[in-house]
């Protein structure tokens, strides 16, 4: 079987994890949400790669709330830092997950994992997001100038969701494009999808690998 976080710890108000060095506590934040016209979720990182494969499983189109989950760094009991764990694609909130499993894209299968294995995708510029296909395909065909007008402004938001950034791509449909930071930067990150006891699709999560493996505060 391959990697999967321990999410059910990670997606929890005031969970607190911590190593040698520091405390990290956890916040949830309502962010804008996420119009999905054609219901086929992306995970990218989307100033690079806006033309990635949506995962395999869809949702019902229409508007979702998303959530970003963000670690408020403490050293000595004061904030040093904060950065975005997870950022969550709400589906279904009126019933709890009770499994998860890895968000696959193509032909991706997790029987060739490794037990520490996961598929995920790429960050070359800081940034993740879950958005709609139809959002993105917009995104492909913008100049660099007018990406880095939108999503790389003078300031870029650093409280209290580093790097929250939403932008309608399509005026026709409302599809948009929430950017967060990707925790500590680039990377390779795995997105989750969450099932409720009935097998219905609850969320998606990336998790951005910020907080330690040790969830208990010292």
């Amino acid at each position: 079987m391959p990697y999967t976080p321990d999410l059910d710890r990670l997606l929890a108000p005031g969970a607190r994890f911590a190593d040698e060095h520091r405390t990290y506590v956890i916040e949830a934040h309502d962010v804008d949400d996420i119009v999905l016209p054609t219901g086929q979720v992306v995970g990218c990182d989307p100033l690079v790669c806006p033309e990635s494969d949506p995962f395999t499983v869809t949702v019902p189109p229409g508007r979702h709330r998303a959530r970003a989950w963000v670690a408020v760094v403490l050293a000595d009991g004061a904030e040093v830092d904060r950065r975005v764990a997870a950022l969550e694609l709400v589906v279904v909130d009126d019933e709890p997950t009770v499994s998860w499993e890895l968000a696959l894209v193509g032909d991706q299968d997790p029987a060739r994992l490794g037990a520490d294995d996961y598929y995920g995708y790429g960050v070359d510029a800081g940034t993740g997001t879950l958005a709609d296909v139809a959002a993105l395909r917009v995104l492909e065909d913008w100049t660099y100038e007018r990406v880095e007008e939108v999503f790389i402004p003078a300031t870029i938001p650093a409280e209290p969701v580093p790097g929250l950034i939403t932008a309608v791509l399509d005026e026709t449909t409302g599809a948009n494009v929430v950017t967060v930071s990707s925790g500590w930067g680039d990377g390779c990150y795995g997105t989750w999808i969450g099932r409720a006891a009935d097998g219905r699709v609850t969320s998606f999560v990336t998790d951005f690998m910020v907080v330690p493996d040790d969830p208990t505060p010292r």
